[in-house]
């Protein structure tokens, strides 16, 4: 998908009433409306910018060229950085690191451990690794991820269903948000 059809996607929602937010919502909320905020996978820096008109200082970081020219293009303020999060060191800490818009299923197959340890490696001491994504048979699940999350040194703090913090019963979607142990 071109970061174009990306950015029309989120403007066709907004449109129909829906609230395109969902994550800078939650992240919000988990950091009480300020801090640092790593946009792990941010594609054209949807979620990072919307954090940043709240307040935060947000970084994005994405391996597709197209995408992070997209995001630099509608916020040449904020800080782009175009790495593979499988190997990414930013040298810097973070309240928290979001990845949205099933970052996880979009990088290359056997790498998700790596993206795990490299976004926790990112965290600030009591940060949150916030990540949303779809749940396939046979594909990446929350076993997995819970355990990549383990070996990180991090645990499962709370789990939804959605952004907007459904109650998790199982299903086809979840947003885990796991911290330091």
């Amino acid at each position: 998908m071109s970061g174009r059809d990306y950015d029309a996607r989120w403007e066709r929602l907004a449109a129909e009433g829906h609230n395109p937010h969902g994550e800078a919502d939650l992240v919000d909320s988990l950091l009480g409306g300020s801090g640092r905020v790593l946009d792990a996978g941010c594609g054209t820096g949807r979620v990072a910018i919307e954090l940043a008109r709240r307040g935060f200082e947000a970084v994005g970081v994405d391996v597709d060229d197209e995408m992070i020219a997209g995001a630099r293009a509608k916020a040449p303020e904020l800080v782009w950085h175009q790495f593979d999060l499988a190997a990414f060191d930013l040298g810097e800490a973070f309240d928290a690191v979001v990845m949205a818009g099933n970052v996880l299923l979009f990088t290359a197959p056997g790498t998700e451990t790596a993206v795990v340890a490299r976004c926790a490696a990112h965290l600030a001491p009591g940060g949150a690794l916030v990540a949303g994504f779809q749940l396939r048979v046979g594909g990446y699940g929350l076993d997995r991820y819970d355990a990549d999350c383990a070996v990180a040194g991090l645990a499962l703090s709370e789990r939804y269903s959605t952004w907007e913090r459904g109650p998790w019963t199982g299903g086809d979607y979840a947003v885990s948000v796991h911290r330091p142990i």
